[in-house]
């Protein structure tokens, strides 16, 4: 049976956000800040807290990248119905679209409750949920956990070249969650396949356009 639109977004949605939050609620209660898990050699666990956007980027203050997610999800789970409602709509660019909405959605958790449900104890004390303390941070202050690294390539410059000379180079250091990795697929597939699709939905296809799954 073919999945509706509609159904078929909430269901990524729905998936990225659990797989996001049961990931981030291990970590955070088993892993203490700062703590590096090396599964293999280009690939680690390693915990860290993100004030900011999407891969330890910082923008503005905390409340107001709160704000702005929320106001972002807001308008993406709106674009999503209106594209449920556009038969011209390919369900591979409404997928990419919900794996967005998601990740938005699943780093507005952290943001907004775990402030208020998780203390932030130095190492090597982890995290405890609902702390009889309190938490660490009101509501929407809250900071997102990052734990996904990948050190692909690493090695030391030259010492006889200019300005970077000996230093250690890592190739590929963010430190990023399912959240973002979800956001971040979802952004590459539209620019290589659906860029066609990027406007109002109301008025793709009204002059005949192709479906395409």
């Amino acid at each position: 049976m073919k999945l509706s639109k509609g159904v078929l977004a909430t269901l990524v949605i729905f998936a990225v956000i659990l797989l996001d939050q049961l990931l981030k609620i291990w970590i955070k209660t088993g892993f203490y800040l700062g703590e590096d898990l090396q599964i293999t050699s280009f690939f680690h666990l390693y915990f860290i807290q993100n004030p900011g956007m999407a891969f330890g980027m910082e923008m503005g203050s905390k409340l107001f990248l709160s704000i702005f997610r929320i106001l972002a999800v807001i308008f993406l789970v709106y674009y999503i119905v209106m594209l449920r409602k556009n038969e011209h709509i390919p369900s591979g660019y409404v997928v990419c679209v919900a794996l967005i909405t998601a990740g938005a959605m699943g780093n507005i958790v952290d943001c907004a409750f775990y402030g208020m449900i998780f203390n932030n104890p130095m190492p090597p004390e982890v995290a405890t949920l609902f702390p009889e303390s309190g938490g660490y941070a009101p509501f929407l202050h809250g900071q997102v956990v990052d734990m996904l690294y990948f050190p692909l390539l690493s090695f030391d410059w030259p010492s006889w070249m200019p300005w970077i000379g000996g230093r250690h180079f890592i190739f590929f250091q963010p430190v990023f969650n399912l959240a973002d990795a979800a956001i971040s697929v979802g952004i590459i597939v539209v620019i290589l396949f659906y860029s066609r699709y990027l406007g109002d939905p109301r008025k793709i296809g009204a002059a005949g356009g192709s479906v395409e799954e």
